[in-house]
């Protein structure tokens, strides 16, 4: 799924799949540098995350964003 969402960031140009590692396109949510990384990261943002959606902020679903 990142590599698909990674590619739709892009326009579908896969130079940025194959130039930027895939845990600094979708950082992991739940580590802090995962999280480092994602605030930084520009917009739209991908983050990557297992958490269970029920540990999700509750401003999280009152949001804009895609799941």
């Amino acid at each position: 799924v990142l590599e698909i969402l990674s590619l739709i960031r892009q326009d579908g140009d896969p130079e940025w799949c194959r130039s930027v590692p895939n845990w600094e396109r979708g950082p992991w949510l739940e580590t802090l540098l995962g999280y480092r990384r994602a605030r930084a990261n520009a917009r739209p943002r991908i983050i990557s995350s297992h958490l269970p959606v029920h540990m999700f902020p509750k401003a999280f679903f009152g949001s804009r964003a895609k799941v």
